[in-house]
């Protein structure tokens, strides 16, 4: 996450939270980062420079006028404007960051070789919940690379107990024996 993205987030966050609608604004800009992630065009566009400024804010008024929170809105014009709206993504994981911070909320990522069940991510998130005292917010990805086990990525950690680290391991311990 860029500086722009950690600064310019944060500020929506702060402002958002002072005026009660940090929840409100969270959804609406899960939705529009989502969209965006589905039609990067449309960012291509907003930040093209060989349409005015003043253009490229009146398609997001003609997109989104009435239909997100003039927050949201004037935040999109502002990152058009200043040059910044291929950050938005950032500046969206920004504001969930402070988001999260505010209310006890880890965001954990989940990696292993196969979906967890529903029953496995349940259990997943009450021990995490007990370790960490914190809320769980538990994101899942399939990576058939890990073989088998589970590795979890969390503030910038990473627990792997998975067996393609343990292989890896191993592997390491033979070299170093047999130099």
């Amino acid at each position: 996450m860029t500086e722009v993205a950690n600064v310019y987030g944060g500020a929506l966050y702060e402002l958002c939270r002072d005026e009660n609608l940090s929840d409100a604004i969270r959804e609406e800009l899960s939705t529009l980062q989502q969209c965006f992630r589905e039609a990067p065009d449309y960012l291509k566009l907003l930040s093209s420079p060989s349409l005015p400024k003043a253009q490229r804010c009146d398609i997001l008024n003609e997109s989104f006028r009435g239909k997100l929170h003039p927050y949201v809105l004037n935040f999109l014009k502002i990152l058009t404007e200043k040059g910044y709206i291929r950050q938005f993504s950032g500046c969206c994981d920004a504001y969930f960051d402070r988001y999260n911070q505010d209310h006890g909320i880890l965001s954990v990522t989940a990696v292993s070789a196969v979906e967890l069940n529903p029953s496995q991510k349940a259990k997943l998130v009450e021990r995490l919940q007990k370790i960490t005292g914190k809320n769980i917010h538990l994101l899942t990805r399939v990576d058939q690379a890990v073989l088998g086990g589970i590795r979890l990525d969390y503030d910038g950690q990473c627990l792997d107990d998975t067996l393609s680290h343990r292989m890896n391991a191993i592997r390491e311990t033979l070299r170093k024996t047999i130099l």
